[in-house]
């Protein structure tokens, strides 16, 4: 279910942390909806009328679409990662306006999951620069990149959103710009052509999130069309960006295969040569959480028809002691190895540089 670009945020409300007006990237986001209420809070964490209220359930789009948090980052570390990424940078933000009913971020924030914007952006990407000037050159190729520290710095929202709303995204690509031995990398699902116009020089990787359109509708609320997407690949080539695809989550429908078949068709179709010489693709099964699968039940129930079935999934408890479901073994293992064979044979020059 796709929503226009500016009904996406219409914000009328802004809970901001004392010190983030303070600083110049606060005031900037405060003066770009001038007519929002500034409600002053102490962390944006602890909103109550906002995170963990159960009755916020039914509101879960309106709040997305019409709240916006301005906070500090309170933790400025990177972290090392190794798989979609060498490591994960601070997050410029946390949450979403979209509403992919998959998403693990709301678990973290209760019944509603707005964006909150950080406005110590400086302090971030001084972090930055000296920590890539700290790794230097990047001595052997891995799966992340062949030459490039490869830099996640979005993992907690989707940055083409979060570029509507204030400069934090550009400043970071903009830093990796003139850095000739790191790159910027982050995945979206929400095509904004503002950043057609950044000069990238191929210091960031923006990789597009796909999925079968039929299974999107469902699941993928508020995000881009798959065809738009698809469509904007090449353009975004042409403007000096690298451009991965994420074939994610993967979900196990009656009629998954022939539906990614029928994707990977579209795809093929639509890029142009430089496109498909630089591509590759990071393939993602479908990982649920009880929790979320009971907070979807009061928004979206038609979504966890797709996503909630015991009868093929089991548990699996994450790093961080949560306990999730994913498919079960083998099942997943002969999907994996399926559709592992089905892009070798439709997507014969797309390199998969992981599939889990």
């Amino acid at each position: 279910m796709a929503v226009e670009r500016e009904n996406l945020l219409r914000v009328t409300r802004i809970y901001a942390e004392e010190a983030a007006l303070e600083l110049e990237r606060g005031r900037e986001i405060i003066a770009r909806w001038p007519e929002a209420d500034i409600v002053r809070i102490a962390s944006h964490w602890q909103i109550p009328e906002v995170h963990g209220d159960e009755t916020n359930v039914a509101r879960w789009v309106r709040i997305k679409t019409e709240a916006l948090v301005l906070g500090l980052k309170k933790s400025v570390a990177t972290r090392v990662n190794g798989r979609s990424a060498d490591f994960i940078a601070p997050s410029l933000s946390n949450g979403c306006a979209m509403a992919c009913s998959y998403c693990y971020v709301p678990r973290r924030k209760g019944y509603s999951n707005p964006i909150t914007v950080f406005a110590n952006i400086e302090q971030i990407t001084r972090h930055l620069a000296r920590h890539v000037a700290a790794r230097g050159p990047k001595s052997e190729p891995n799966q992340c990149d062949p030459e490039a520290w490869v830099y996640d710095i979005g993992e907690n929202g989707d940055c083409s959103v979060d570029a509507l709303i204030s400069e934090n995204v550009r400043d970071v690509c903009d830093l990796f710009r003139m850095t000739p031995t790191a790159k910027a990398s982050f995945a979206t699902k929400f095509v904004n052509r503002d950043l057609l116009e950044w000069d990238p020089a191929g210091r960031t990787r923006i990789r597009f999130s796909l999925m079968p359109a039929t299974t999107a509708r469902v699941t993928d609320l508020r995000t881009s069309p798959m065809a738009d997407r698809i469509a904007a690949i090449n353009d975004f080539v042409d403007a000096g960006y690298e451009v991965h695809v994420n074939f994610s989550p993967v979900i196990l429908t009656p009629t998954w295969l022939a539906d990614w078949a029928e994707l990977f068709d579209q795809l093929d179709a639509a890029l142009h040569a430089r496109a498909k010489a630089q591509l590759a693709c990071e393939v993602i099964f479908l990982t649920h959480n009880e929790g979320l699968h009971e907070v979807n039940l009061g928004w979206h129930p038609k979504g966890e028809e797709l996503l909630w079935t015991p009868a093929v999934q089991e548990e699996k408890r994450s790093q961080n002691g949560a306990v999730n479901v994913r498919y079960r073994h083998p099942l997943k293992a002969q999907a994996v190895a399926a559709l592992g064979d089905l892009i070798a044979l439709k997507l014969p020059y797309c390199r998969v540089r992981y599939a889990f």
